[in-house]
């Protein structure tokens, strides 16, 4: 099964008229006041934050974090990683799923900020995903937390909350960001990825969500939900 389609089955996408603007701004104001919207990935600069994100991928955070705290406090740049070695990166990162592709595309992520950008993360769409291993989701965190450009990345979870929610009904995740971005007040964009992602990993669950916790229970069709 495809990511998208495991998508809409997850979250119904796509089926309903999306919330209303003061419904909408309403949401948004309430997740502000019940989340602390940090990142929950560990890192030292947006270097280590792509790292990060990429070692993410199918894998949980704290799998992530536990693995690169052994080696974010020695290696700190793409020249660095690379004196390290493919190798190392692997074996230090066996415990991360998929760890032998997601190393070789970190490998090959550092030779090209090396070769191309000067050693230094590019800030804009086009060059991050020109990188291997680097997908617009990726590349929308890196962009979102490392620059604190106001953009959202769409992941499984954030997929999930805008289609039970009618937040932003859309059948894939490149819709669901593009409606979030136009849809989410301003003053709530640039941290709209956090406060999404954090109430869909803790509250907004694929399975048995905890709706009698949920502090939107009131605006929210509980679309998908049985």
């Amino acid at each position: 099964m495809s990511a998208s389609e495991s998508n809409r089955k997850a979250g119904k996408g796509g089926t309903c008229a999306p919330l209303g603007r003061a419904a909408t701004r309403e949401l948004f104001r309430r997740l502000a006041a019940a989340i602390d919207p940090r990142p929950e990935l560990e890192f030292g600069n947006v270097f280590q934050l792509l790292v990060a994100v990429v070692l993410s991928a199918q894998a949980t955070d704290r799998s992530v974090n536990l693995a690169t705290r052994n080696f974010f406090p020695l290696r700190r740049t793409p020249q660095e990683f690379l004196e390290w070695g493919e190798e190392a990166l692997q074996e230090a990162t066996r415990t991360i799923g998929l760890y032998r592709n997601k190393s070789r595309s970190i490998m090959g992520l550092c030779r090209k900020l090396v070769e191309e950008f000067g050693g230094e993360v590019p800030r804009d769409m086009k060059s991050l995903m020109s990188l291997p291993g680097v997908g617009m989701k990726t590349a929308k965190v890196v962009l979102n937390v490392g620059f604190g450009i106001p953009v959202i990345a769409v992941d499984t979870h954030i997929f999930r909350v805008a289609n039970r929610t009618g937040l932003a009904p859309a059948p894939t995740p490149e819709e669901v960001s593009a409606l979030l971005e136009k849809r989410t007040p301003g003053e709530y964009l640039p941290q709209a990825h956090h406060y999404l992602l954090l109430h869909g990993r803790y509250v907004c669950t694929a399975r048995n969500p905890h709706c009698d916790a949920c502090p939107l229970a009131d605006l929210c069709p509980r679309r998908g939900v049985k």
